[in-house]
This record gives structure tokens, C-alpha cells and sequence, in this order.
């Protein structure tokens, strides 16, 4: 029997590409999705965005939090006169694999205390780091995986998306633990069904990806 996996989708910053990554992963695997928190956009949200995006009939499993704002999920939060603790979630229950979307980086807030790192802790999930070329990725992907192993998290896969300067590509492999394994993700023409499944179909993820 195929070991269920739920994994939760982070990246070293914000505007990186979670949400294709998370589209090709749920793609790849037929996976539930959640978003524990939208923060504004919700005319268009997270999870609107993935089911357009897929093939099949994906459950999406609904938002713990919907936030009018977008700006930081605890500025939101308190901006619409909510708290949020991080023992306020816990992981759907379903039998089929799950990718959870995170909001932004490690150390975004919940709130003045809690971080989507404690999130992570708490539902206990194997993270998916997605890492995107910018002036000041090569920091913020070695901060991100070293605050990762502080944690003691686990890491089913690093995901490079998009193209890589080759200077900074081989810093970044010199730099993650070898019992990390990684993936490509190209950068799409489009973010349809077609080409997310194109994609989906020629990462080879089962192959590298590890924990549950």
C-alpha cells in the first residue's frame, strides 16, 4: 500500500511560487489541498487558484482562516478583530495525500508569539521548501533550512522553481544537507491544467521526495 503523504508547502520568502509548486505537487500525487490561512484575496484565493488549476476532481479543504487584508496574516487577523494561536488548527482528516500551502516564509507571524514555523511543528508534516532566484536567496534558503534543523523538522523535498543563476545554483547545492533531496520545477508558460500537468507528469518526485 502507497504511504500517504502530507506535506507542507513553504518557500524562503514571499511571491516565490508556492501555490504552482503546491498546484504540481497536488497534480503529481492527486492530492487533497488546504490553505490554513488566506490572507485577503478572496475573490481569488489560494485554493480557487489550484482547483483552476488541476486535472482532476481535487477536494480542497476549507480555510481555518479567511482574512480581509492582504498583509500579514496577524496584522489581518487583528485588523478583522480575530486572535489566532497555532492550537487553533489541526490537519483535515482525510485518507487520500494532502498538500498544505503556508503563507510566506518560516517566520511569518500568526501572531505576536507564534510563527508559521510553530504551525508547522504542530501539525507535524514534512515540508516542502520551495526556493526561487533572487538577489538574497542563497541567505535566505540557508537561514531557512538551518532554522529547519534547529526544529528538528522533517523535509520531504526542496523544490527549485524557475531558473537559477549557475553561481548562485552551486552555492545552493553545496549548502543542503545531503540527506536532502531536491527538484526542479520549470518555469511554465502558463499556469493551466495542460502545462501544470505537463509538469506534474515530468518531475520524477517519487523517485527523490521523502518523509510523510
Amino acid at each position: 500500500m502507497e504511504t500517504v503523504k502530507r506535506w507542507f508547502v513553504t518557500g524562503i520568502g514571499t511571491g516565490i511560487g508556492k501555490t504552482i509548486v503546491s498546484a504540481v505537487l497536488a497534480e503529481h500525487l492527486k492530492a487533497d489541498y488546504w490553505k490554513p490561512i488566506q490572507s485577503g484575496d478572496l475573490e481569488q484565493s489560494d485554493s480557487m487558484t489550484i482547483r483552476n488549476a488541476v486535472s482532476y476532481s481535487i477536494r480542497i479543504h476549507p480555510e481555518r482562516y479567511q482574512l480581509n487584508t492582504a498583509v500579514s496574516p496577524h496584522q489581518a487577523a487583528e485588523m478583522d478583530n480575530i486572535y489566532m494561536r497555532v492550537s487553533d488548527f489541526s490537519v483535515p482528516e482525510s485518507d487520500n495525500h494532502l498538500i498544505v500551502e503556508g503563507a510566506g516564509g518560516l517566520f511569518v507571524p500568526i501572531n505576536s508569539k507564534e510563527f508559521m514555523i510553530d504551525l508547522i511543528a504542530k501539525l507535524d508534516l514534512a515540508l516542502v521548501v520551495v526556493v526561487r532566484d533572487y538577489l538574497g536567496c542563497i541567505n535566505h534558503t540557508i537561514l531557512t533550512l538551518q532554522a529547519i534543523v534547529q526544529r528538528k523538522l522533517r523535509v520531504a523535498v526542496v523544490v527549485f522553481n524557475g531558473d537559477f543563476n549557475p553561481w548562485t545554483y552551486a552555492v545552493l547545492l553545496d549548502n543542503i544537507p545531503q540527506n536532502i533531496p531536491f527538484i526542479h520545477v520549470p518555469t511554465l508558460k502558463q499556469v493551466d491544467k495542460q502545462h501544470v500537468k505537463q509538469c506534474a507528469d515530468s518531475i520524477g518526485l517519487c523517485d527523490k521526495a521523502q518523509g510523510v
